[in-house]
C-alpha cells in the first residue's frame, strides 16, 4: 500500500488553516443591528456602567441570563472559521447540539447520535479498494490500466429517532444528507470545506442512519467527525444556497435542540424551550446579552442582573477586581486553560536561525514563567510541546527536551555561535551591525503586545535586538502574508488545539508553504526533518491508537530537540457566575453552556 494520507492530503493543506487563532472578523448583518465581531479581547472601559434592568431580562419567569463579549452574526451550527465558532458555539450548542461534543479533549454524545462511532461497536470499518495510479504513482480517477489496492475508511452515524425540529417535524438522516448536499453547492465554512474534501461520499442508509466514506488511501485523525450536522430540508429546500449564510434562517434558525429562538434585538437574544425536545426539560428560557466590556459583565453578575458570563482573561486590573469579587462572595470565578496556545515560530530559511544554538539561546533567554505569571495572573503554565496538556497524546515532560530560563546559557550559546558584543555596547553584532531579528504578530491584541514587549526586553538582556511589527490579522494570516510566504524571522501567533492533535499539515515536509504547492500548508517554520516527517505521517494516518501514540511521542521528542517553534502558554478562559447558580462546569474545549440542563438556581 502507498503511504496513507501523503497523496490526497497535499490538496487539503490550504483548508486546514482554520485552526489558526485569528482570521477576519465576520460582520453581522444590518438586520440585527450589531457591530463587526473582533476576535481579540479589547481593553475594557475603566468604569463601565452596570447594565440597567431594562437591558437585562428579569429572571422572574425562571429564565437564565447569560453574558458574552461578542455577538455572532448568525446562529448556524456551521462556522466560517475557528474564531466564529468560539463566538457562536455557546448559543448554537443550545439550538443545534453537537452530534459529537468535544469535551475535555475527547468526544461524547449529546443525545443527537445514539453512540460514538468506533471500531469496537462496528460503526468504523476499513475495507480494500482498487484505485488507478497515474504515471508518477498518484491516485487518479482516469482509467490508466495501472491498478493498486488501498484501504478505505467508513464511519456510520446512528441518529436519535426521537429528535424533532422546533416546528415538530421529525429529524431524519435526510436532513444530515441535505447539509452535505448544501456544502457541495456553497461553502459552509473552513471546517466543512475540509471535511468535504476528505469524503468520497456521504450517504443515507435508512431513515436514521448515514455513512461517511473517506477517499481511498486517506485517513484523517478526526474521522469520527465526518458527519454533517442536520439542517431542515423541509424548511430550506427552496432557499438559494448563495444566500443561505445571510438568510432569515441563519439569523433566526429552527433547530432540534432544547431551545429555539424567541426574540432577537440588537445586543440581546432570547431563546425559549423547544417543546419537542426529547431530553431533560431545560430552564424556561435563556437570555443572552452582548457587551464588549468585561467590566460591565462583571458588574452585572456581581450585582445580580446576570447569572453567568464567560470571556477571555482580561488585563491585570480587571482580573484583580474579579478575584476580589470572588473572595468577597459576590460571584464565583472559574478559570480553565483555553485550547488557544501562543507560540513563536522560527523561520528556518533564515541563515541565522538555522543554527540550533541560536534557537535554543532565544528559548532560554525568554523568561516564560514570568511571562505566564505576568499575563495570566497565575492561572496558566509554561508549555513545552505543541500537544497541550489534556490532549490524549500529550508527552510526559521527562521525555521532552525543555528550555528553562537561563540567560547565562543563552549568552554562552550565542558566544559559541560567533555572535558577540565586540565593542561593549551591550549589543551583539552580525556583519558589523547590531544583531537584530524581526518579529511579526497581530495588531490590536493587548495580550500579544504585552508578550512581545516582554520577549523584546528578555532578548535585549542577552544582546539581541527585536524589531516588532504588529499588523492586522487579515494581513498576517492572508495567503499573501508573511506566514504563508515565509518572509519573516520570528512570528508570534496562536493555534487552537482540538480533541485530536492532528498536525500533519503543520509539521510534515509537504506542509511547508512554497511556490510548488501554491503557498498552502501550515508548516510556517519550514521544518522538514525526515524522521519527524515519518512520525507525524504515522501519527495522523494510522488507525491503531498505540501506534499513533508512539509516533506522536517520537515526533514531540524530535520537535523539542530541533525547536522549530517555541511554545509559550495557553490562554485562559474565565467564567463568572452568581452564587445563586449551581452546576456551571466550564470546560477547555466545550462551550460553557454545554451542560446548561444541569444548572439550577438555589
Amino acid at each position: 500500500m502507498r503511504p496513507l494520507g501523503y497523496i490526497i492530503a497535499a490538496a487539503l493543506l490550504a483548508l486546514t488553516a482554520c485552526q489558526v487563532e485569528g482570521g477576519v472578523a465576520r460582520p453581522t448583518t444590518a438586520a440585527v443591528g450589531t457591530s463587526p465581531i473582533s476576535v481579540e479581547t479589547s481593553a475594557p472601559a475603566a468604569s463601565a456602567p452596570t447594565p440597567s434592568a431594562a437591558a437585562v431580562p428579569s429572571a422572574s419567569d425562571g429564565s437564565l441570563r447569560l453574558g458574552l463579549t461578542a455577538e455572532p452574526g448568525d446562529l448556524l451550527p456551521y462556522h466560517s472559521d475557528s474564531a466564529d465558532e468560539r463566538i457562536t458555539a455557546p448559543i448554537s450548542e443550545l439550538i443545534f447540539p453537537s452530534p459529537l461534543l468535544a469535551l475535555s479533549y475527547t468526544y461524547t454524545t449529546t443525545g443527537v447520535l445514539d453512540r460514538v462511532p468506533s471500531e469496537q461497536n462496528g460503526d468504523v470499518s476499513v475495507s480494500s479498494a482498487d484505485v488507478f495510479l497515474d504515471s508518477v504513482g498518484v491516485i487518479t480517477t482516469t482509467n490508466t490500466g495501472v491498478i493498486t489496492q488501498v484501504q478505505q475508511l467508513s464511519v456510520t452515524y446512528r441518529w436519535n429517532p426521537d429528535l424533532r425540529w422546533a416546528d415538530g417535524t421529525p429529524v431524519t438522516a435526510d436532513d444530515s444528507l441535505f447539509a452535505y448536499e448544501l456544502a457541495q453547492k456553497v461553502s459552509l465554512g473552513q471546517e466543512a470545506d475540509s471535511r468535504l474534501a476528505l469524503l468520497d461520499r456521504y450517504e443515507r442508509l435508512d431513515d436514521h442512519t448515514t455513512r461517511a466514506v473517506l477517499k481511498p488511501d486517506f485517513t484523517d485523525p478526526a474521522y469520527i467527525t465526518s458527519y454533517w450536522t442536520p439542517l431542515p430540508r423541509h424548511l430550506l429546500r427552496d432557499v438559494d444556497p448563495a444566500t443561505f449564510a445571510t438568510s432569515e434562517f441563519a439569523l433566526l434558525p429552527v433547530g432540534y435542540g432544547p431551545y429555539t429562538v424567541d426574540r432577537r434585538d440588537p445586543g440581546n437574544l432570547r431563546l425559549k424551550r423547544n417543546p419537542h425536545w426529547p431530553g431533560p426539560e431545560p430552564a424556561a428560557a435563556v437570555s443572552f446579552i452582548f457587551r464588549d466590556s468585561v467590566e460591565m459583565l462583571r458588574g452585572a453578575v456581581s450585582g445580580g442582573s446576570l447569572d453567568v458570563a464567560s470571556f477571555e482573561l482580561p488585563g491585570p486590573d480587571v482580573a484583580g477586581a474579579l478575584k476580589a469579587d470572588a473572595a468577597g462572595g459576590s460571584l464565583v470565578l472559574t478559570a480553565v486553560p483555553s485550547p488557544i496556545w501562543e507560540h513563536i515560530d522560527f523561520n528556518l530559511d533564515v541563515p541565522l536561525l538555522q543554527d540550533i544554538r541560536v534557537r535554543r539561546a532565544i528559548a532560554q533567554a525568554i523568561d516564560r514563567q514570568k511571562l505566564v505569571d505576568t499575563l495570566l495572573g497565575g492561572y496558566g503554565g509554561v508549555l513545552e510541546s505543541w500537544i497541550v496538556p489534556g490532549q490524549w497524546a500529550s508527552a510526559p515532560l521527562d521525555q521532552l527536551t525543555r528550555y528553562p530560563y537561563s540567560p547565562d546559557d543563552a549568552n554562552r550559546m550565542l558566544d559559541e555561535a560567533g555572535y558577540i558584543d565586540s565593542d561593549g555596547d551591550g549589543l551583539r553584532e552580525l556583519d558589523g551591525q547590531p544583531l537584530t531579528l524581526g518579529l511579526v504578530t497581530t495588531a490590536g491584541s493587548p495580550l500579544r503586545q504585552a508578550a512581545a514587549d516582554h520577549i523584546t526586553a528578555d532578548l535585549a538582556a542577552v544582546g539581541v535586538t527585536l524589531d516588532v511589527r504588529a499588523m492586522p490579522a487579515t494581513e498576517l494570516y492572508g495567503l499573501d502574508g508573511p506566514l504563508y510566504r515565509r518572509n519573516f524571522d520570528l512570528a508570534l501567533f496562536a493555534w487552537i488545539a482540538g480533541p485530536d492533535p492532528r498536525g500533519w499539515e503543520r509539521w510534515s515536509c509537504a506542509g511547508v508553504p512554497s511556490e510548488a504547492n501554491r503557498w498552502t500548508g501550515n508548516n510556517f517554520p519550514g521544518w522538514c526533518f525526515f524522521e519527524a516527517d515519518k512520525a507525524i505521517r504515522t501519527a495522523t494516518t494510522a488507525i491503531d491508537i498505540s501506534e499513533r501514540g508512539a509516533a506522536y511521542l517520537r515526533q514531540q521528542q524530535l520537535f523539542t530537540q530541533e525547536l522549530p517553534v517555541l511554545p509559550l502558554f495557553q490562554r485562559v478562559e474565565l467564567t463568572i457566575s452568581s452564587p445563586t447558580i449551581v452546576g456551571v462546569r466550564p470546560d477547555p474545549t466545550a462551550p460553557f453552556t454545554w451542560n446548561l440542563a444541569a444548572w439550577a438556581r438555589k
